[in-house]
């Protein structure tokens, strides 16, 4: 096994959990933007409220993108377990 392909299998593995993890991440993040902007304006600081829509909007995003994602992994894993007999010799 040359050092370029451990890197590309590595490159892979790093390109699946960017993809798998990215839609989750970014639910998160506008939601938290979203709830961010609406305490700025209220001036309302309460901790719960940061925290308990981007908890229900990773939940549901998690619902919608589970089969996607879980697709994606096993898709992933099927390949390098198909590929093994180049990883060992």
């Amino acid at each position: 096994m040359s050092g370029e392909f451990v890197v590309s299998l590595a490159e892979q593995g790093i390109f699946t959990i960017l993809i798998v993890a990215g839609p989750i991440l970014i639910l998160a993040l506008v939601v938290g933007l979203l709830v961010s902007i609406f305490q700025a304006t209220t001036q309302i600081q309460e901790q719960t409220l940061a925290f308990i829509p981007k908890i229900v909007a990773v939940l549901l995003g998690i619902v919608i993108f589970g089969p996607w994602m879980l697709a994606t992994m096993v898709e992933y894993a099927t390949n390098l377990f198909q590929n093994m007999n180049q990883f060992v010799r």
